[in-house]
């Protein structure tokens, strides 16, 4: 079975049918670049062209950078524009799509549940904290595999700064850090997500998943299991597919 998964993120939106019974890309991703100034109208566009550079006409499952209610209304936009809050993304999206059935998801929350399902945390139990570090951080809690949405971390105040302004890959690059003293500063935030949750596993998502040789080993001091989402950056595309699958 295939489903259409779209994963907007605050940088690029990316796309691509997926094969729900193999957790899996059933072709290559189209990407194009998050549009500035990201309003929900031009944002709109450049998921109709992900959507149209594959002819699809059948669901299609849409990953949005904030809280997410009912899958339907978006109540906070961190790194896309202000004018998201209070869109109806799911109306906006459908009938930029010429009506095709849409299904809006939390982006952190998309990721984590493709991980739990086909992924680093298949089979788990107890809690499970899913992060992904780009232009934000995002964030899924699981507990014996049951989700927690919308739960947000990334706007955890940790010495005086909002955590994702500190420890996102975009901070990384901002601020030209080196992989090890950017670890250092994710190591203090996990710490902090450590404190408040206690985890038995974290899974480390986003583009920077792909590159875990580089950092994890120096994280030091976490209690919690720490591993690489194994659908790397995909994992967002996964999992909102699966949620359009059951149209929730």
């Amino acid at each position: 079975m295939q489903i259409f998964g779209v994963d907007i993120g605050g940088s690029g939106i990316k796309g691509a049918p997926v094969d729900l019974d193999k957790g899996d890309l059933a072709q290559e991703r189209c990407k194009v670049l998050t549009p500035q100034p990201s309003t929900p109208d031009a944002v709109a566009d450049g998921v109709k062209e992900v959507v149209d550079h594959f002819g699809w006409t059948g669901p299609v499952g849409v990953t949005f950078p904030g809280v997410v209610t009912d899958g339907t209304t978006i109540r906070s936009a961190a790194n896309v524009d202000k004018s998201w809050v209070d869109t109806d993304a799911r109306v906006l999206l459908g009938d930029r799509l010429g009506g095709l059935p849409v299904t809006v998801v939390n982006d952190a929350d998309a990721a984590g549940i493709a991980e739990m399902h086909f992924g680093a945390a298949k089979g788990r139990r107890g809690t499970v904290v899913l992060l992904t570090f780009g232009t934000g951080i995002g964030s899924a809690v699981f507990v014996d595999g049951v989700l927690v949405p919308n739960t947000e971390l990334g706007h955890l105040e940790l010495h005086g700064h909002e955590a994702e302004k500190r420890a996102s890959s975009k901070a990384r690059e901002d601020h030209e850090l080196t992989w090890e003293h950017w670890a250092h500063r994710v190591q203090k935030y996990l710490a902090h997500v450590e404190m408040l949750f206690s985890p038995e596993l974290f899974v480390i998502g986003g583009g920077v998943s792909r590159k875990s040789e580089k950092f994890l080993h120096h994280i030091q001091g976490i209690k919690a299991e720490i591993v690489p989402a194994q659908l790397q950056n995909n994992a967002g595309i996964v999992g909102a597919a699966m949620r359009a699958a059951t149209g929730t």
